[in-house]
């Protein structure tokens, strides 16, 4: 299985979706966005700080500790069309605030018959949440 995503401040949330995307299978491996794609996919707006608030080397080791990881990499490109292409997952999973029809990754999983597993969100938080709630916003 593989998924991926920006991982910017781990949270609860983040557990949750691992463990539950390690439950489809043997393994698990994670594509990090690196600092320059997550720039690119969340760009600065007034008031807030700019993304992302953690290295992506810092972001990978923390998610290659996690007991539902087997292992991580870093990516640049915004979305993960290219890893996909080279690893062909069988089941790639991302989080339930997805959608088949608009998820970029979908027509390449398809090319080669993989599977797309959508997880249920469980803790409704995200990185963008925790920074408005430290700022007072």
């Amino acid at each position: 299985m593989f998924t991926n995503g920006c991982f910017d401040l781990l949270h609860c949330g983040h557990v949750r979706y691992l463990q539950a995307a390690r439950a489809l299978g043997k393994a698990l491996l994670v594509g990090v966005n690196s600092d320059q794609s997550v720039a690119r996919i969340k760009p600065s707006s007034p008031g807030q700080p700019p993304r992302p608030i953690l290295p992506d080397l810092q972001r990978a080791e923390v998610l290659a500790a996690l007991k539902p990881v087997d292992g991580v990499f870093i990516f640049p490109e915004s979305t993960a069309i290219e890893a996909i292409k080279v690893l062909q997952p069988d089941i790639y999973v991302k989080g339930g605030d997805y959608h088949r029809d608009t998820l970029p990754e979908a027509p390449a999983v398809r090319a080669y018959g993989g599977q797309i597993h959508l997880i249920e969100i469980e803790v409704p938080q995200s990185t963008s949440h925790i920074i408005r709630r430290i700022l007072g916003k």
